[in-house]
């Protein structure tokens, strides 16, 4: 039986209220807001004006098939690119202190595919606070029984191979979510350990939602569109690995690196650790200096600052960030992060390689050894 844990370490509780301190005075002497600034209204309506005018050519336009498939793989990305950059932080309250502005992009959610609802219990509630803890953090089941994601997980014989064929499951995550996911986290009795009780309008959202995604991304362009339904699947199917693909990297390359710490509580259910400082043991940054890095992962290269400032908008993190990485030096914490995109794949794959393939075989080693194989006896008769 599992509960929900508790941080315990009121020790380490210093780190976070002396890092709240630093980058409250941060805003407060610069006279910045917390949310969107004139930089973070322009993605939103770069991404947002990407997306409907990719989509109005697919649907409108008459263009070769070549070009619609590539115009299907960048109407995936940006979909991501919508997520990543206006949903996540709309959803989390950060985009704007207008709650209402809020509100309407994170319905922008359910037209990518996702539900706002359901993501802010999976993500806001259980995955910040219980960050790759197993059993509690469902965001590192991606795949049971195909990728290890945690030392506590048992070792099979297919995983020997994860760091090969994970990449490829990655791209079918979107597809996941569109038709599957929601609906099975939503009827879920608990998620990890939260138990979820829904109001009756959520069920009504929650369909109705995800018919007019069927409506807009299946049923209209089968209407519209010159197309056969074969070529019409190849298209859907490229724009949901290539937004799959896209998510799927971003999301692990922020958790599943080397350095990167998945804890167990103890004897009694809790965690030896402040909620903080568990933060900077389980967290990564990846490509913080690069600037394209910043305009199209919407702050999760930065997924250090996001967890422990999820109500500031992602728009602010470089500067927020100075301030977290000097902290976490001073109170002795990790501050894990990769300079380049490059090095955090090469980071996530070695770390497949190691949950996989190397846990395989030294758990290999060991039976043999504590069960040698009986030296061959030959009988002469």
């Amino acid at each position: 039986m599992t509960k929900k844990v508790k941080f315990i370490n009121t020790n380490q509780s210093a780190f976070y209220s002396t890092v709240r301190k630093r980058v409250d005075t941060y805003f407060t002497a610069n006279n910045i807001s917390i949310h969107a600034n004139g930089a973070m209204w322009f993605k939103a309506i770069f991404f947002l004006t990407g997306l409907t005018v990719l989509y109005l050519l697919i649907c409108f336009a008459n263009l070769s098939l070549p070009i619609l498939l590539l115009l299907a793989i960048l109407l995936g990305t940006f979909g991501a690119f919508v997520g990543f950059n206006i949903c996540h932080d709309a959803i989390h309250n950060s985009f704007s202190g207008n709650a209402t502005v809020n509100k309407i992009f994170s319905f922008v959610f359910n037209l990518i595919g996702a539900s706002p609802y359901v993501w802010n219990i999976c993500h806001n509630i259980v995955h910040h606070t219980y960050t790759n803890i197993a059993g509690h953090d469902e965001d590192i089941d991606v795949a049971p029984g195909l990728i290890r994601f945690s030392d506590t997980e048992t070792v099979n014989k297919l995983q020997r191979y994860q760091h090969y064929y994970a990449f490829i499951l990655y791209s079918f995550s979107m597809l996941s979510w569109v038709f599957r996911k929601d609906y099975k986290k939503f009827f879920q009795h608990k998620i990890g350990e939260h138990t979820v009780v829904h109001p009756r309008v959520e069920y009504y959202k929650l369909f109705g939602y995800k018919a007019i995604y069927y409506f807009l991304f299946i049923a209209l362009p089968l209407l519209v569109m010159p197309i056969t339904f074969g070529q019409f699947v190849i298209g859907f199917l490229a724009m949901q690995f290539a937004q799959g693909l896209v998510l799927g990297l971003v999301f692990q390359l922020a958790h599943v690196v080397e350095g990167t710490d998945f804890p167990l509580p103890n004897k009694e259910g809790n965690m030896e650790e402040a909620w903080a400082a568990h933060q900077m043991r389980t967290t990564a940054n990846f490509a913080g200096g690069s600037k394209i890095a910043a305009f199209l992962c919407g702050g999760l290269n930065r997924q250090i600052e996001h967890h422990l400032f999820p109500k500031i908008c992602h728009i602010h993190y470089p500067a927020i960030g100075l301030i977290v990485k000097e902290t976490a030096r001073e109170f002795n914490l990790p501050y894990i992060e990769s300079l380049t995109f490059t090095g955090a794949l090469q980071s996530h794959y070695r770390t497949l390689r190691r949950l996989g393939k190397e846990t395989y075989q030294t758990n290999k080693n060991i039976n043999r050894e504590v069960y040698p194989v009986p030296e061959t006896v030959v009988v002469i008769l």
